[in-house]
């Protein structure tokens, strides 16, 4: 490349992202390539949308009948039950110590939920990534079942917390005794490679029975102007002692649903902002190809193009490999009814092994390498990035270097994972016996 175009292809990628926020003053996800809220989703709810509009799904009953109906509908187990305290939904003045909000995944759909209020479903698009929407549930006061695509969930979900993309979060913070959370005493993120003793605040949390504490369970005073804060003693299995758990379908909130949760929403947060940025970045290039009557190509052709797809490659196997996960305690139990749920039909090896089975030994799972490898937004990701991806992959999964950026995985791990990919991802088998 030509020192003219170099300079050209550097001036480029911060002028091509300015531009979309430029416009309007709107994230460069609503411009395109990606055109986020302009574009049709094809994600699970519009599909039941379409069910219920041909009269193949009807909600009845109760409230607690319809959600179950409504989850088992979207393929969502109850046993992923949730329940969070703080007030930091935007649904807030439902939610209360004794009225807490409760959150239901599967590994494509989140449904939230607090009793009297609306249902939000957030359900992830292959290539738009999480699509929001709110459902008013029908009843004799509130007409048919009424769904909108809801878009003031962006302000938190594609702004405030989360950068670049519409992302999907959990929260831990310090609430008081009404929920409220007490921001001037710090807010965090959490995923997998938060520390165990930051998880959970504003959370209820059954099913951990060890002795190093979390925040969960819990609520926080001020004296002075100082945090007074206290982890709670108990180790409970099911909340009667806190609410009235006849309220909600379960009377849990699964320690380990929520370990899953975390590691999942960080795994999709990483695929679409590689998706995204690879997309972007792709329609730069053409656009340079176009300007120079250059042959257009997806394959990366400029140096600041190859950075962004070696940075998102990276990224993507980091999460996949669980490179930064925080260890667990000793005393993750969790219940029964999720732990068996969430693997029952996880793709196995001939040796019986899946990337789905649990651990719960120091870490989250038998062998660290994401189940979402298996997702249809894996799936749709470019596929200049995905063989990418699946490359980096096998080179980590092959290596025995001491030295390696994965040498925290046993070789016997990597063997496990490798055979396991090789008989059950059909991206990785063609790839790697290509």
């Amino acid at each position: 490349m030509s020192l003219s175009r170099a300079f050209l292809s550097l001036m480029g990628v911060a002028l091509f992202g300015a531009a979309g926020a430029r416009a309007q003053g709107e994230p460069d996800y609503e411009q395109p390539p990606v055109s986020y809220s302009a574009s049709t989703p094809h994600d699970a709810l519009t599909r039941l949308q379409a069910r219920i509009a041909a009269g193949e799904v009807t909600l009845a009953g109760d409230e607690l009948a319809m959600l179950q109906k409504l989850l088992g509908e979207l393929g969502v187990p109850v046993d992923s039950q949730m329940l969070v305290f703080s007030r930091t939904s935007f649904q807030r003045g439902r939610i209360r110590p004794d009225q807490p909000r409760a959150l239901y995944f599967s590994d494509s759909v989140y449904v939230g939920w607090v009793p009297g209020g609306l249902v939000e479903v957030t359900a992830i698009d292959p290539k738009l990534g999480p699509i929001f929407y709110t459902l008013e549930l029908p009843g004799p006061r509130r007409g048919p079942l009424k769904v909108e695509r809801d878009a003031d969930c962006l302000r938190c979900h594609g702004g405030a917390f989360v950068r670049e993309i519409p992302g999907v979060f959990a929260r831990s913070l310090f609430p008081d005794a009404n929920g409220d959370p007490l921001l001037r005493h710090g807010t965090m993120l959490v995923d997998d490679e938060t520390p165990f003793e930051q998880r959970w605040g504003g959370w209820y949390v059954t099913g951990y029975h060890g002795t190093p504490p979390h925040r969960g369970n819990a609520v926080a005073s001020e004296l002075k102007d100082q945090l007074v804060f206290e982890p709670a003693a108990q180790r409970p299995d099911e909340l009667s002692g806190k609410f009235d758990v006849s309220a909600y379908l379960r009377p849990t909130s699964d320690v380990v649903a929520l370990l899953v949760f975390e590691h999942q929403m960080a795994m999709q947060n990483s695929l679409v902002h590689a998706a995204f940025a690879v997309r972007r970045m792709t329609a730069y290039q053409h656009g340079l190809q176009k300007t120079f009557k250059e042959p257009e190509t997806d394959e990366p052709a400029y140096d600041s193009v190859r950075s962004v797809f070696a940075s998102t490659v990276l990224d993507v196997v980091d999460h996949l490999l669980f490179r930064n996960a925080a260890p667990l305690p000793a005393g993750v139990t969790g219940h029964g009814g999720f732990r068996k749920n969430f693997a029952q039909d996880a793709p196995r090896s001939r040796d019986g092994h899946a990337l789905k089975d649990l651990f719960l030994d120091g870490r989250l799972f038998a062998q660290r390498c994401s189940y979402l490898i298996y997702s249809e937004s894996f799936r749709a990701l470019p596929e200049t990035l995905r063989v990418r991806i699946l490359d980096r992959l096998e080179s980590a999964l092959l290596s025995r270097d001491p030295k390696d950026r994965y040498a925290y995985l046993p070789a016997e791990e990597k063997q496990r994972i490798h055979a396991i990919l090789l008989e059950t991802q059909p991206d990785a088998k063609a790839r790697w016996t290509r």
